[in-house]
């Protein structure tokens, strides 16, 4: 069994040295401990001082591409180097390294297949009142678009079966984490959380700008993860309303008719006119979209079987190269 643990870096030369110092070359359940390196585009020293710091495999971006992607990144190149279990971490050594064990324990055992390290939030010092805020209700959406029951959802320490690291696809350019419980929840990969520490803060967080950022990426990330994976919940909401609130105008309008009021209120019946047309239109919307999320968790599914495939089948695969 082979455990690596991917360590997403931009401009990280200053604290990576400390992260990787703490983590371990040998996990419980493991014969093989290996750590990679995406380089995200860094302007610093950050690939030499992995190198010093005996990193076994470096993965680059040519420029920043931003931290989901350099997640994506590493997990492919964690599949490509053969990895049986990958585990997620911070260059800042935000996250405790001696819980590693903690985190891939179930995935051992066969009773989760991804693992989700919860922090202490509310405890947590250097977190503001408004971020923890957030975090919470992050944390609450998740839960109610992915039907699981992860109480840090936002949390980067993290740990993957290959059949799930597989399965995994990423469309934010902001941040991994939301999106990959969500799609954990609906494609039924047994997920659990375990209790992490976390370490002292060495830096600010490069995806908390300003409160006024985060709470704009923070709602427009939640807004997308219902846009993306309840579509129809999302849009047949608005269009119910929409169609609710129009009927119910109209029907004011239709008695102030029939009790011979009904030219004082001609706005009335067109206000009505267009919540009905606005509403009906956005359920129509909401089917179309919902037949859409098929057609993607149809190509998420043939993806994965391909993938499943060049692993079984590798020397069909380069005997088609060499043609």
């Amino acid at each position: 069994m082979k455990l690596i643990i991917q360590i997403p870096c931009y401009n990280e030369a200053e604290t990576l040295a400390i992260a990787l110092k703490a983590l371990p070359r040998q996990v419980e359940g493991f014969n093989c401990v290996e750590w990679l390196i995406i380089d995200d585009g860094s302007q610093d020293k950050t690939v030499e001082v992995a190198r010093e710091c005996g990193v076994d495999h470096i993965v680059k971006h040519p420029v920043n591409k931003g931290l989901a992607k350099a997640f994506m990144t590493g997990i492919n190149a964690c599949l490509d180097k053969g990895a049986d279990v990958i585990v997620n971490t911070d260059a800042d050594n935000q996250y405790e390294a001696d819980d590693i064990p903690q985190l891939t324990a179930p995935i051992i055992s066969g009773s989760a297949e991804f693992v989700i390290g919860a922090r202490p939030v509310q405890t947590i010092e250097h977190f503001s009142p408004v971020k923890k805020f957030l975090q919470k209700l992050g944390s609450w959406v998740v839960r109610i678009a992915s039907k699981t029951d992860i109480p840090d959802a936002p949390s980067g320490f993290r740990a993957m079966s290959r059949a799930t690291a597989q399965k995994l696809i990423v469309f934010s350019n902001y941040t991994y984490t939301l999106e990959t419980i969500i799609q954990a929840g609906q494609k039924d990969i047994a997920i659990t959380s375990v209790p992490v520490r976390v370490n002292e803060d060495l830096r600010p967080s490069r995806l908390v700008k300003s409160i006024a950022s985060y709470i704009n990426r923070s709602i427009i990330t939640i807004i997308r993860i219902f846009v993306v994976y309840r579509p129809f919940r999302f849009f047949g909401t608005i269009g119910v309303v929409l169609f609710s609130l129009g009927f119910i105008i109209g029907l004011r309008f239709l008695f102030s008719y029939l009790d011979g009021e009904g030219s004082g209120h001609i706005q009335s019946l067109i206000l009505a006119s267009v919540l009905l047309g606005m509403g009906f239109q956005t359920l129509l919307i909401a089917f179309v979209a919902d037949l859409l999320s098929a057609n993607r968790k149809l190509l998420e599914d043939l993806r994965f079987k391909m993938a499943q495939w060049e692993k079984n089948n590798p020397t069909k695969i380069k005997s088609s190269d060499d043609n």
